[in-house]
């Protein structure tokens, strides 16, 4: 069997304070509430500025010692460079503190705007310059330029563990079995989408780990999950893991607070 994880896509939301999180309780103690009722957390800040070493070693040490994070890939990486000339801030991202979270660091996310259409030369040439190791990202921290302080780079890995990639695509043109071949050739998970019909869907295996990202199935981060939407993501879930595959699931319909609560029915269903 595979492990299942199973959480939610960032967590410090003013929205659900007095909701999932109790009234009275600090937003410091937010993560490790957080993290003692879900099994992974989905690191979404490093999408939109460069972390901290420290913010990552803190997050690691709030959280159990069986948790994971998966932590999503700089936006100037995808959205503004759209891929290409990217050694440099990739070596600033993995500078930034990622390696901090040591054994906790889950699967990479690379999330393509809906502008960027399936090119194939563009695909292979990013894939090719991702670590998977982290020693190899350790490596590839190095070159770093100025925009990550030496004073504030991490370029050295405790241990040299594996890293997954995970590719959330978002313009139509990735729906098409050469895409799905591609991914595979390259060892990246096709995120399996979930966005209400607005971007594509996709559940080919590319990997040996499957990551599904929920961000609302009638409703675009906005609708919750029916119990009976559960039970038919539980079911595939369950099946993921049954062929030995490692799924980590995390609902990004945060808007209204839906997202802990069904993570928590999803952890639920899949446990029973």
């Amino acid at each position: 069997m595979g492990r299942i994880r199973i959480g939610i896509s960032g967590w410090n939301y003013a929205g659900w304070r007095g909701d999932f999180y109790p009234r009275g309780l600090v937003q410091r103690k937010e993560l490790e509430y957080a993290a003692e009722r879900l099994t992974s957390l989905e690191i979404n800040g490093s999408f939109y500025s460069l972390q901290r070493p420290s913010s990552y070693a803190r997050w690691r040490d709030t959280t159990p010692d069986d948790f994971v994070f998966a932590v999503k890939g700089g936006r100037f990486i995808t959205h503004m460079k759209k891929l290409a000339d990217v050694d440099t801030p990739l070596a600033n991202f993995f500078a930034s503190g990622v390696l901090a979270l040591g054994a906790k660091l889950g699967p990479l996310l690379w999330q393509l705007p809906p502008t960027l259409g399936y090119d194939a030369e563009r695909l292979v040439s990013f894939f090719d310059l991702l670590p998977r190791t982290t020693g190899e990202a350790a490596v590839l921290a190095r070159g770093h330029d100025e925009k990550v302080p030496e004073d504030r780079a991490l370029t050295e890995a405790a241990e040299d563990l594996p890293l997954r990639h995970a590719l959330e695509v978002r313009h139509p043109t990735f729906a098409t079995p050469e895409a799905v071949t591609l991914l595979r050739e390259h060892d990246v998970a096709f995120v399996v989408a979930d966005t209400a019909g607005r971007w594509p869907f996709v559940e080919q295996v590319t990997s040996d780990h499957v990551y599904v990202r929920l961000h609302g199935d009638a409703e675009l981060y906005t609708s919750g999950y029916t119990p009976e939407a559960l039970d038919r993501w539980a079911a595939k879930v369950r099946a993921w893991a049954a062929e030995g595959l490692d799924v980590h699931v995390y609902f990004d319909n945060d808007a209204k607070g839906f997202a802990p609560h069904d993570a928590m029915a999803l952890i639920a269903r899949v446990a029973g």
